[in-house]
C-alpha cells in the first residue's frame, strides 16, 4: 500500500520518514516529492509499506501526530491519474 504522508517539515529527509514509519512495518519505499527547479522539499512523501495492515496502523497512529512542530497529514494515497 502506498501513503501519502503531507505537512511534513521541509527540512524531513527519506531516512527520518523511513524511521518513523518502521516502527509499523516493512517499508519498501519512501520518495520525499521536491521541485524540479528548485531541489526544494514540496512538503509532502509517498511511504510505500510491504503489509495492507501495518500501512493501516500507521496511518492511524501517525495521522495528525506532530513532527517539528507540525501536523501530518497521513493517508492511503490515491492512484495516479494518467495523462490523457
Amino acid at each position: 500500500m502506498t501513503i501519502y504522508v503531507g505537512n511534513i517539515p521541509y527540512s524531513m529527509k527519506e531516512t527520518e520518514i523511513q524511521k518513523l514509519f518502521s516502527d509499523f512495518g516493512n517499508v519498501v519505499s519512501v520518495k520525499v516529492i521536491t521541485d524540479k527547479f528548485t531541489k526544494r522539499s514540496k512538503g509532502y512523501a509517498f511511504v510505500e509499506m510491504e503489509d495492507d495492515s501495518q500501512a493501516q496502523s500507521a496511518i492511524d497512529a501517525l495521522n495528525g501526530s506532530e513532527v517539528q512542530g507540525r501536523s501530518l497529514k497521513v493517508s492511503k494515497a490515491n492512484p495516479r491519474k494518467e495523462p490523457k
